[in-house]
């Protein structure tokens, strides 16, 4: 925190995550208020999910190649402009799910720039052995923020309708937007043209034994645990548990995990740091396990809580591998192949439960959901590169 440089990207993802947390409950009264239903909702999801797969790969050929603070200025900027158009929409009464999904669209297209931009500027502001720290740092505004920002949303929702808290996500992008631009990150130095650097991309990727067993491990994973908790975990909660609330209460536990984990990873420094992503991100099968067997509703809340920190030691692992072994002007290209695997896994993981729903209990596909995260740990933990790919100022030490 000495950094100047990085207590202006902390200060900058502080901001847009109060809005960010906001923004879902918001996004989804928006609708409702525009006469809209499920089908309206679905529409508009898939709208902001879309760009985020098509335009990953552009956002991280331009993050090797342009200023990633000027990416990430230009990201967060788009993103205050599309939110700010939705709020103006929303407060004038003018709002439909056609206008909701085209800002919607906007805001996606914003993602696709930010996120690849973001892993490789952290490796530029903060010295590699401070990487683990500095990620763990970056994740605990935005954990605490996911415990209280969804009551915080709902009551402002429920006090003074959606367009307020869409406002508040528009000005905290705006204010990210100015501290991101402050940070003027040296440009990556291009050597080639466009489509040599996309093949050059995709070839160094695909040399790296270990992302793209990772990447594809975790399509799986993400696919199996969106599908079984996301979508099937309100359906199991309404009929084996006291609805609303029981799912509330799970949902805070998950949070209350992810915020466990990262603290956890302000003190842990594993030197194994794949290997530990890997095995720490094969708890997200314990709550599923735990629904799909019709476990008491404590036994569920533990094994969400242990989820959540699992997954946030995941995360924090994960990234430092990655920001420590792969060199600086390849990193946006290499997040967004990792990051358009992952991103696949959403829509993937949604329609294989929905056909699945129909043959078999929720339950039993919950079930199933656990099977698969356990056996892409298994699988994943199988390739020999995984337990080569360790923190480099120990081996140096």
């Amino acid at each position: 925190m000495r950094n100047a440089g990085f207590r202006r990207f902390v200060g900058a993802n502080l901001i847009s995550a109060t809005g960010s947390a906001m923004a879902p409950l918001a996004l989804a009264y928006s609708v409702i208020d525009a006469g809209g239903g499920a089908g309206s909702l679905g529409l508009v999801l898939a709208t902001n999910t879309v760009p985020t797969i098509v335009f990953l790969l552009a956002g991280g050929l331009l993050a090797d190649r342009l200023s990633r603070s000027r990416m990430l200025f230009l990201g967060n900027l788009l993103a205050a402009l599309a939110q700010g158009a939705l709020a103006v929409t929303v407060a004038t009464g003018h709002a439909t799910t056609a206008s909701i999904a085209v800002c919607g669209f906007l805001s996606g297209t914003a993602t696709s720039l930010t996120v690849p931009a973001a892993q490789g500027a952290v490796a530029q502001i903060v010295p590699a052995e401070q990487l683990q720290r500095a990620n763990a740092l970056l994740r605990l505004p935005g954990n605490a923020v996911k415990v209280l920002g969804p009551v915080a949303g709902g009551v402002v929702v429920a006090a003074s309708g959606p367009a307020w808290a869409l406002a508040w996500d528009a000005l905290t992008f705006a204010v990210a937007a100015v501290l991101l631009l402050g940070l003027r990150l040296a440009a990556p130095v291009a050597v080639g043209g466009v489509a040599a650097d996309l093949r050059a991309g995709w070839t160094g990727f695909w040399s790296r034994t270990w992302l793209w067993t990772y990447t594809a491990a975790g399509t799986v994973l993400v696919a199996a645990w969106l599908a079984g908790f996301q979508l099937l975990g309100p359906l199991v909660a309404a009929r084996e548990y006291a609805g609303a609330r029981d799912w509330g209460l799970i949902q805070a536990g998950f949070a209350a995990g992810l915020l466990a984990g990262t603290l956890v990873c302000l003190r842990w420094k594993p030197y194994r740091l794949l290997t530990v992503a890997v095995v720490t991100s094969g708890g997200l099968a314990l709550p599923l396990a735990a629904m799909g067997a019709g476990l008491p509703l404590a036994v569920v809340l533990v094994a969400v809580l242990l989820a959540g920190i699992g997954l946030d030691i995941a995360i924090v692992a994960w990234t430092t591998a990655f920001q420590q072994h792969v060199p600086q002007h390849e990193q946006g290209r290499m997040s967004a192949f990792n990051g358009v695997g992952e991103r696949l896994a959403i829509p993937l993981g949604y329609l294989v439960t929905a056909l699945a729903a129909h043959s078999w209990a929720d339950e039993t596909v919950l079930l199933a959901c656990a099977g698969l995260v356990a056996a892409a740990v298994v699988l994943n933990l199988c390739v020999p590169d995984v337990y080569r790919v360790n923190r480099l100022e120990q081996q140096a030490g």
